[in-house]
């Protein structure tokens, strides 16, 4: 049975991905190997805890022992673990350092010693970046990070890229436009304004509230990895977008009108220090290359993430008030 080691799969991608595959995959058996920290929930991937083909093994990236002892006989890494708040990268840089760049070396020097046949870094657009109007990111776009965050992550990709040049390390890299869906932290954009919408308090939305985001459903984003993990070219970048370009304020307001709350909730703040303008992707390597689209449309992906957070304010409240920590073990 082959054996996946997905990293950082407590929190929002990799819990949904670590769901996908399992029910893809029957002959595979995950691993995840998560530090826990505030955006690891257990809640998240309650439903597959007594799946046999699924192990949880607690640790972090950034102990290179417990890379080590984890990594005996994976034969496939998929790495999602990482600080990802641009906010709370601006307050603490250090540990978005640890963990995205000191943690990111020490999955690739263990899954190197290891003889792991394909390594998949989770990256993120905003190494590219802030975008003018018109035009997008493609692969060969210049780095360009504007935050702690995105720096921290351009680092750990060309960590990923120095490997694979060096020792011909089977690494590679995608980056990926804003994801949306079930299993969210409520810190995000999208599933602050819905929980705050359905307790009618206000919804912060930074400046102007005109910075664009290119919006994917997660599942789609699942399955553009299955995709790199099977059918990608190691040493390559793989950027994933939706095509699905939104303002900020246009998306709080879309929010607004499908939960039936009033625009009066909207409370503009002050923006974001090295708040980037607009991201979007060109996905269309990917979709050439191996043959991966984006299924879910907006208008459905956008009503299933409502419905979701709707039918699960208890996964909210529990985060809300600290008590999904309690089995943080």
């Amino acid at each position: 049975m082959k054996k996946i080691l997905v990293t950082g799969g407590y929190g929002f991608i990799g819990s949904n991905f670590a769901r996908y595959m399992l029910k893809a995959y029957p002959e595979y058996h995950l691993i995840n190997f998560d530090k826990l920290t505030y955006a690891g929930n257990r809640d998240n991937l309650a439903d597959i805890e007594r799946n046999p083909r699924y192990t949880f093994v607690k640790g972090d990236i950034a102990d290179i022992e417990e890379v080590r002892g984890v990594m005996a006989g994976v034969d496939e890494v998929v790495h999602f673990a990482a600080e990802s708040h641009v906010d709370r990268s601006i307050e603490s840089p250090a540990i978005f350092i640890e963990t995205n760049v000191t943690g990111t070396s020490n999955l690739l020097e263990c899954a190197m010693s290891a003889g792991v046949k394909k390594f998949v870094h989770v990256s993120t657009d905003e190494v590219y970046g802030s975008l003018p109007e018109g035009g997008y990111f493609t692969e060969q776009t210049p780095l360009s990070p504007n935050s702690p965050y995105s720096a921290s992550k351009a680092g750990s990709d060309l960590l990923v890229r120095a490997y694979y040049e060096t020792y011909k390390f089977p690494g590679v890299i995608t980056r990926c436009s804003n994801n949306y869906g079930p299993y969210q932290f409520p810190e995000k954009l999208i599933p602050l304004m819905i929980s705050n919408a359905l307790e009618d308090k206000p919804l912060p939305v930074y400046g102007d509230g005109m910075n664009v985001r290119d919006w994917l459903y997660v599942e789609d984003h699942c399955r553009a990895i299955d995709a790199v993990l099977h059918k990608g070219k190691t040493g390559e970048v793989y950027n994933i977008g939706g095509s699905n370009e939104w303002h900020n304020i246009d998306l709080v307001k879309l929010l607004l009108k499908d939960l039936g709350k009033p625009e009066s909730l909207i409370k503009f703040v002050k923006d974001r220090l090295g708040h980037d303008r607009r991201y979007a992707i060109d996905s269309s390597k990917i979709q050439k290359e191996l043959g991966w689209s984006p299924r879910t449309t907006f208008e459905d992906g956008i009503k299933k993430t409502i419905a979701w957070y709707r039918n699960n304010s208890t996964w909210i409240q529990r985060i809300k008030n600290g008590e999904y920590q309690a089995v943080a073990a």
